[in-house]
């Protein structure tokens, strides 16, 4: 009678052949869709987890991607917050040991997602700069949304212009508090003499996020436009900055 053999036992699982954390696999996926199809393929927190697997190589991150857009509300404000607003963003996070631990914003982390900020902002700069203003005002109020939307103070911004209205130099005069930044007419003509500028385009946040123009702001526009006006300087504008909109004084005849 021949010997029936047992059947193998099923071998054991080693650390070579164990399964891989989720998300190994979920972050090569990403790459390739963003690769093949292009940003437009991702939705807002799936770029951020792009941008922070770098910083976090051993955890799932889709969380924390989530969570920062919970607490900044758009990428673009992700992006340019400031460190000590993103350094308090933390979530919990699974294992692949089914334990949990905490995912808190590291400053490897915070430069890698703030430095895209920082890089579009540069770039749209550079559209702007040394180029003919009133041909690109869409990009130059892009550009100023960018730079001071999302202040957490106000600022007094000067675009100093040529005659041929080419964009010559941009500076920040002043910065405030929340809702007052001190202006000074005579040093605002004494700088565009000393840049050669023809013409101004006045440029001042509201951290409320509403542009709408106070009283103080339309006096004070008043008094550098008379101003520059008595040295031949001409005043274009006058821009007030809030979240996702603005208030231009020429567009509401305050100009």
């Amino acid at each position: 009678m021949r010997a029936i053999p047992e059947p193998a036992l099923p071998e054991a699982v080693t650390s070579d052949t164990a399964a891989k954390p989720h998300y190994r696999g979920h972050r090569d996926r990403l790459r390739q869709r963003f690769l093949s199809r292009g940003p437009e393929a991702l939705d807002d927190y799936e770029l951020l987890e792009l941008l922070l697997f770098s910083a976090f190589t051993q955890a799932d991150v889709k969380p924390l991607a989530k969570e920062l857009l919970a607490v900044c509300g758009t990428l673009w404000e992700v992006v340019s917050a400031p460190p000590a607003k993103l350094r308090k963003v933390s979530v919990c996070v699974t294992k692949p040991d089914g334990g949990q631990r905490r995912l808190t914003m590291t400053d490897t982390a915070i430069a890698a997602v703030t430095i895209v900020g920082a890089a579009a902002l540069r770039m749209t700069r550079q559209q702007v700069l040394n180029r003919p203003v009133l041909s690109s005002w869409k990009t130059l109020l892009e550009y100023c949304e960018g730079s001071m939307a999302h202040e957490a103070t106000e600022q007094f911004r000067l675009l100093f212009l040529d005659r041929k209205n080419v964009l010559i130099a941009d500076e920040v005069q002043q910065r405030g508090t929340v809702d007052h930044t001190p202006v000074y007419p005579r040093e605002v003509v004494k700088r565009a003499l000393e840049l050669g500028a023809s013409a101004l385009i006045l440029v001042h946040n509201h951290p409320s996020g509403d542009p709408t123009p106070s009283r103080a702001d339309i006096e004070m526009t008043k008094q550098i436009a008379a101003a520059a006006q008595a040295l031949g300087l001409t005043v274009h504008d006058h821009l007030i900055i809030g979240r996702g909109k603005h208030a231009s004084f020429r567009s509401m005849g305050l100009l």
